[in-house]
């Protein structure tokens, strides 16, 4: 095991993990820079921060699908929407399992291999439907690197199990009460290591 933690973010549905994820990436993105700043040299080179995450495709301000999104790149593409017609129905989404991997397997895969900070936004309910996703998943747990996840709740996926089990990782739940300072835990908890 290493020293850098795996930090599992979990919570209910909309609960703000992704806010609270968001919140930390910002600021460990704002001290690399002021750091490489500080020392004079150009920022540009540093992969700083690598992985995918997720957002909610919202129409009529309700949610009809989701989307990923490689961190490092921008690219995205949408691997859940209710419109999709699948034989793989989650939720009442359909599931398009080639376009989640064609964004969130290079990204993931270039975050083990080159980035600072490891991030993978979510281990949820529907990507654990692709086995490609969950095996470049274990490979990049299997560096030491500092690792933050969100983790969907209630899912009982060998995936999320193994995490919840492992000695490196502290699993942080997002509540209405720890929400706002969430964030600054995380980041120090991050910190303490790199």
């Amino acid at each position: 095991m290493g020293i850098h933690p795996k930090i599992g973010i979990t919570g209910l549905p909309r609960s703000g993990k992704s806010a609270v994820l968001a919140k930390v990436l910002e600021m460990l993105e704002d001290e690399r820079r002021r750091e490489i700043n500080a020392r004079g040299g150009d920022g540009d080179n540093t992969d700083i921060i690598g992985g995918m995450r997720t957002e909610p495709l919202v129409e009529n301000s309700e949610r009809v699908g989701y989307k990923v999104i490689n961190i490092t790149t921008g690219e995205e593409a949408v691997m859940a929407h209710k419109g999709i017609d699948s034989r793989l129905r989650v939720l009442g989404y359909g599931i398009d399992t080639e376009a989640l991997e064609s964004v969130a397997i290079p990204a993931i895969e270039h975050a083990r291999d080159y980035s600072e900070v490891i991030v993978i936004d979510e281990i949820g309910k529907f990507a654990v439907e692709s086995e490609g996703f969950v095996k470049v998943v274990r490979s990049a747990l299997e560096v030491d690197k500092p690792t933050l996840l969100a983790l969907h709740k209630k899912s009982r996926h060998p995936l999320l199990q193994d995490v919840r089990r492992r000695d490196d990782a502290r699993i942080l739940e997002v509540t209405p009460v720890n929400r706002a300072l969430l964030p600054y835990k995380i980041h120090k908890l991050m910190r303490e290591t790199y």
